[in-house]
C-alpha cells in the first residue's frame, strides 16, 4: 500500500500556552517544498486569511472526486473540457454530540469539447462511480452528496 505523508510545523510565539492567547497558525508543507498556512476556522479565533483544516479536508474530497472522476471519463472516451465543484462542508455535533463535518456537498458542473454530450443519467451514474471509487469519499463513509448542477 502506498504512504501518503505531509510535514506540519508549529511554534509557539507568546511567553505561555494559555487558552485563547495563543496562535494555532502552522505551516504545512508537502512534497518538502509545497507550503500552505493554516490556522483555526474564523470562528474559532482563526486567521480568515489562513486555510483551515476543515477547508482542507473538503479540498482533498472534491479534488479525489474529481480526478477520479477525470480517469473514468478518460476510460469513457468523454472528452472533459474543464471541471468545476463547489464544495460546501457543514459543521455541527455528529451523533455522539461531537463537533464534526457533518455533511459535505459536492457541485460539479463538467464541461465537454464542442459537439459532444450525455444525458443526465449517464452523468448522474458517471459521478456515482467517482464518489463510489474516490478514496477521500470512503473514508467519510455516509457524510458526502453529489449534486450534479
Amino acid at each position: 500500500m502506498s504512504e501518503i505523508s505531509v510535514d506540519l510545523h508549529w511554534h509557539r510565539t507568546v511567553p505561555a500556552l494559555q487558552t485563547g492567547k495563543y496562535s494555532g497558525e502552522h505551516v504545512v508543507q508537502f512534497n518538502h517544498g509545497n507550503e500552505v498556512q493554516v490556522d483555526a476556522a474564523p470562528d474559532y479565533g482563526g486567521d480568515p486569511a489562513c486555510t483551515n483544516p476543515e477547508q482542507a479536508l473538503v479540498s482533498a474530497l472534491s479534488s479525489c472526486h474529481m480526478l477520479t472522476f477525470l480517469a473514468l471519463a478518460a476510460k469513457a472516451s468523454w472528452p472533459v473540457a474543464s471541471y468545476h465543484d463547489y464544495a460546501v462542508a457543514r459543521l455541527g455535533k455528529n451523533p455522539k454530540g461531537q463537533m464534526s463535518v457533518t455533511r459535505i456537498d459536492l457541485h460539479p458542473v463538467v464541461r465537454f469539447d464542442t459537439g459532444f454530450q450525455v444525458s443526465d443519467a449517464e452523468m448522474a451514474q458517471m459521478q456515482d462511480r467517482a464518489h463510489r471509487y474516490c478514496f477521500i469519499a470512503n473514508t467519510l463513509a455516509d457524510s458526502v452528496e453529489v449534486n450534479i448542477l
